[in-house]
């Protein structure tokens, strides 16, 4: 994901206009009525910090918490965070200070819409020790993830470690009727676990073991009762810029696969007072268009452009995601400060195949044009990956550029 998680934790990017990466997984378990979060951070976790802190605030008179668990020296560890696993046990004494059967541990960068109350309830009726989220996918995504093999009961029983295409025809498990229709015959682990306490408690007990995904699941297969809940909903892992990309230009979609507009499912983010959009002369196609926006472009086409962005007049924008700004800029500072190059895109520019990180200021009369015909490289302004050429956090583009 570098260069957007160059200055803040990947949980912490901004998706689609105006949330953050780690809304979704909160937004989940609010909806499920899971209101005891914790949130274990470490790598440039400010704004990530920040973000909760602004946001996720309940009623004085009940107990629910979302609360910020750094990684800290304490009498036992000293460590930073070695694996998923450590981080749990590192933090251990902190959610035992809360009553619980049950602990269900997500990941903070992936883009779905689920009720954990469903699994949760598979788990108690299975007696099951652990249970796994798994979700059917097609051959060529299989060796992207850890695959796992359940019998007739959803029982896991065996796991294997991004597989080599030859080794997959074993590896098949039964899926429901829909899903092979759609050639989706392998169960991938979505990284979504529930543990009994008394057995986190016990494996928690082993400091050799680092990694939920590499070892703690694999480890316990055989050993104790795993079993597998299938889900067949979206679901996405925002591991690289390209998933990150497709993910947010799929929200502009006719009937996108991930539903902002599902009341049953609402994402929360920080309540912001922003005023409304201004659109004037603009031609739009697909276009999502957060609050606090100015916009004078030309045309604006599949596109996700994010909270107080500003886009200048004659200007055309295709297949990208501009993140916005952080603040306005006043006339008063434009005038004082003399500001030659305003935040936002300025005017007859034509950016294509593009992700604008917040606070970037690009000038007058530049050319972007991503795409395949683009090698990957990287200056002190922007990154080309795949194509998608992605301006850094606060980049100024000088008027004229030519890509």
């Amino acid at each position: 994901m570098y260069p957007l998680t160059e200055k803040r934790s990947k949980p912490a990017v901004p998706i689609a206009g105006k949330y953050r990466l780690v809304d979704i997984p909160i937004s989940n378990c609010i909806n499920s009525e899971i209101k005891r979060m914790y949130v274990l951070t470490q790598f440039n976790s400010a704004s990530l910090n920040r973000h909760i802190k602004n946001t996720y605030h309940f009623s004085f008179f009940s107990s629910a918490f979302v609360d910020v668990l750094a990684a800290e020296q304490t009498m036992t560890s000293g460590n930073w965070f070695q694996g998923t696993a450590d981080a749990v046990r590192q933090s251990m004494h902190h959610f035992l200070n809360n009553e619980f059967e049950y602990a269900l541990i997500l990941s903070g960068d992936q883009l779905y819409q689920m009720d954990f109350n469903d699994m949760i309830q598979k788990h108690v009726d299975s007696h099951a020790d652990i249970s796994i989220g798994t979700i059917p996918v097609h051959a060529n995504d299989a060796p992207s993830f850890g695959i796992l093999k359940n019998d007739n009961e959803d029982k896991i029983t065996s796991f294997i470690e991004k597989p080599a295409s030859h080794l997959l025809p074993d590896w098949q498990s039964e899926v429901s009727e829909e899903m092979k229709a759609e050639g989706r015959f392998y169960l991938a682990s979505m990284g979504i676990y529930i543990f009994n306490r008394k057995l986190l408690i016990e494996l928690m007990n082993n400091p050799d073991t680092m990694d939920f995904g590499k070892e703690i699941i694999p480890q316990s297969i055989g050993k104790h009762k795993v079993v597998s809940y299938q889900f067949e909903g979206y679901w996405t892992d925002i591991g690289n810029i390209d998933s990150f990309f497709e993910a947010n230009l799929g929200l502009t979609d006719n009937i996108p696969k991930f539903n902002l507009y599902d009341t049953k499912q609402t994402i929360y983010t920080r309540a912001r007072m922003l005023p409304t959009s201004k659109i004037i002369g603009t031609q739009m196609d697909k276009a999502v268009i957060a609050d606090g926006c100015l916009i004078h472009a030309t045309m604006i086409e599949r596109s996700v452009i994010g909270i107080r962005s500003r886009i200048g007049q004659g200007s055309t924008v295709i297949n990208t995601y501009m993140m916005g700004s952080d603040y306005y800029e006043t006339l008063e500072e434009i005038e004082n400060h003399k500001i030659k190059i305003l935040m936002g895109i300025g005017e007859r520019c034509f950016i294509k195949n593009a992700i604008i990180d917040k606070n970037c200021r690009i000038g007058d009369d530049v050319s972007i044009d991503g795409g395949k015909h683009l090698e990957d490289s990287e200056t002190d302004t922007y990154v080309i990956k795949d194509g998608i050429v992605v301006l850094k956090k606060g980049a100024v583009i000088p008027s004229g550029f030519k890509l």
